[in-house]
């Protein structure tokens, strides 16, 4: 809708100039806008203040001019007025929206463009190590890389999704040495349990799968039998939580392979020859001022061992030596410092990290009945992913998750998550999906007028309700708002316009009857338009990783 206004406007600017009127020839940027309040007009331009200083004309008389030089041969424009200062609102006829309804029955992507042109992204998210099963917070951070992959995709770039964990470390020497103590406690032997081991009844069950295997033959075993046990049986439990809520991924990257191929070497060596780390009190320290930071950062600790940075560095330099044209890190809130340090590292030793895109997320607090909860058994500190899952299902789980802007606190209240009501937004717009579905079916059984046939706009012309323009109106922002999330990085954009676009559609249903109306012309017109709500529906949902259920 806001681009056929613009290409009027862009023509009204180009004839001003031609007669001598404007110096300027083009429309600026960013000029043309759907304002908020219904008021201010469906299209508002700000032309006329953005030109004022160039031009040397009051905004007033600017918008004179292109109010003037407007052709509308299509009889796109009710209504024009200039507001404020030189603002130039724009109300459209009943039937620019009904060109605007027929043009996007007849497009198959429902107005989103290809933004993305094949350019390669890469997102990597969750990046849990198999220490244990995945975390409600875990879960966060799965959703929003997904559905960021997701809408990626949906705009044409080529996505790879990757999931980036470390196998070894101290970490996963600790896990050992936790399933080992549960094995030597399950056979009734001595054992000592770390003093910061991996609690939990997970644990326990890899122990168990141990004796059942190889009964008391890893007493005295000094391998890694407990440790590959561990990774092999919490991975399996991770994919699986994983294919639960819908996530899959193209590329696994194991930490350790940094260290196996010198890739850590080399970055240390590199930072040294060009004076942005030192050794001091036997560690090695990233020069803050060197590389734009407050303080110095340890790289290396005095005890040998690496900090998260130094390998992170060596990380994202491998994906920036793969050539992808967007690099998005999805991470929570205790790794804003971290990564950019890592970013900092990065552009001090020269190279260009405007292709890193970082996406923050806040953390997230279960409520019941407004009271913060923590559900159940399998972990004492932390509520499991799969856990949410048994309770509310993957769909609620991935709304809920969305609901909010990633960098804002979520307050995930389950009993709003299981209701089926239209108090839960995820229920409200897939009862929306469905009502459309259950009245195709009531048309179907009683031989009313199928949709109405692709003959462009007349077959909407029927429609002149307020109710039902405001869908049309509504629907035709569906592209922008795709195009926004995907170019943001921001997935609750389209979360936000969903709820809306469910309550235009309950507004307009429960205000006007479809198929007991007398014109069958007006039958058939209501029915397209509500199938074209009833795509657009699911292919948000589908963006968004959300069943759009046929019947509820």
């Amino acid at each position: 809708m806001k681009r056929r206004v613009e290409s009027l406007l862009r023509r009204a600017i180009e004839s001003a100039h031609a007669a001598g009127e404007l110096s300027t020839a083009t429309l600026p940027e960013g000029s043309v806008e759907v304002p908020r309040e219904r008021q201010h007009g469906d299209v508002a331009c700000n032309a006329a203040m953005a030109l004022a200083r160039p031009e040397r004309k009051a905004p007033r008389a600017i918008a004179e001019i292109l109010l003037r030089r407007i052709e509308d041969p299509g009889g796109w424009i009710r209504e024009t007025e200039i507001a404020g200062p030189g603002f130039l609102n724009v109300r459209l006829s009943p039937r620019f929206w009904h060109e605007e309804a027929a043009a996007l029955r007849e497009d198959p992507a429902l107005g989103v463009r290809p933004i993305g042109q094949g350019r390669f992204v890469q997102v990597e998210f969750v990046s849990a190590n198999p220490t244990g099963p995945l975390t409600v917070g875990h879960g966060r951070n799965a959703v929003l890389g997904d559905t960021l992959a997701r809408l990626l995709e949906g705009t044409w770039h080529r996505v790879e999704r990757e999931y980036y964990f470390n196998n070894a470390g101290r970490q996963m020497k600790v896990l050992a040495a936790s399933v080992r103590a549960r094995y030597l406690e399950l056979l009734g032997r001595p054992f000592e349990f770390p003093e910061d081991g991996y609690q939990g009844d997970y644990i326990r069950d890899v122990a168990r799968g141990l004796v059942e295997r190889h009964g008391e033959g890893l007493v005295d075993h000094q391998g890694n039998a407990f440790r590959d046990a561990a990774e092999e049986a919490i991975f399996a439990d991770i994919r699986t939580t994983q294919d639960r809520l819908g996530v899959r991924f193209d590329r696994y990257f194991n930490e350790d392979s940094l260290y196996e191929s010198g890739a850590i070497e080399r970055v240390l060596e590199r930072l040294a020859e060009q004076g942005l780390s030192e050794k001091r009190d036997g560690a090695i320290w990233l020069r803050g001022e060197r590389v734009g930071l407050e303080k110095d950062r340890v790289l290396v600790k005095s005890s040998g061992e690496p900090a998260y940075r130094l390998p992170d560095v060596a990380y994202h330099l491998d994906k920036l030596a793969r050539g992808y044209d967007a690099i998005v890190d999805v991470l929570g809130a205790d790794h804003i410092d971290e990564h950019r340090e890592v970013v900092a590292a990065i552009s001090a030793l020269g190279h260009d990290v405007a292709p890193i895109r970082p996406v923050i997320y806040q953390f997230v607090t279960l409520t019941r009945f407004g009271e913060q909860v923590k559900m159940s058994t399998r972990r004492a500190e932390y509520v499991t992913l799969d856990e949410l899952l048994d309770e509310v299902g993957p769909d609620a789980a991935r709304f809920f998750f969305l609901v909010r802007k990633s960098d804002s606190h979520l307050e995930f209240d389950l009993e709003l998550a299981k209701k089926r009501t239209a108090d839960n937004p995820v229920f409200y717009v897939q009862y929306a999906h469905a009502r459309i579905f259950n009245l195709f079916a009531q048309a179907e059984a009683a031989g009313a007028v199928a949709a109405a046939p692709h003959a462009g706009a007349d077959a909407f012309a029927p429609l002149v309700e307020e109710e039902e323009i405001d869908l049309v109106r509504q629907l035709s922002g569906y592209g922008e708002v795709v195009e926004l999330a995907a170019r943001e990085l921001e997935p609750h954009r389209l979360v936000f316009w969903l709820q809306e676009l469910a309550a235009n559609l309950h507004r307009f249903y429960n205000r006007h009857r479809v198929l007991g109306d007398e014109d069958p012309a007006r039958v058939g017109a209501r029915l397209a338009l509500l199938d074209l709500v009833r795509r657009t529906i699911a292919a948000g949902l589908g963006l968004l990783g959300v069943s759009a259920p046929e019947r509820m």
